[in-house]
């Protein structure tokens, strides 16, 4: 199954994922160490935040 890296577009395997991030109750899947890290210091960046409050 083809994966969608957030960070720099690539279209990956799961199987390959060089690292994963949990946020908001998902599994985020990277080509690298680099984008993950990428990711985590700014994910609302890349993905919309959910607020609690709804």
């Amino acid at each position: 199954m083809k994966l969608h890296d957030e960070v720099c577009g690539m279209e990956i395997e799961a199987k390959d994922a060089e690292a994963t991030v949990e946020f908001q109750d998902e599994t985020y899947h990277f080509c690298s160490e680099r984008c993950a890290r990428k990711f985590r210091e700014h994910p609302d960046w890349y993905v919309p935040v959910r607020s609690d409050r709804e």
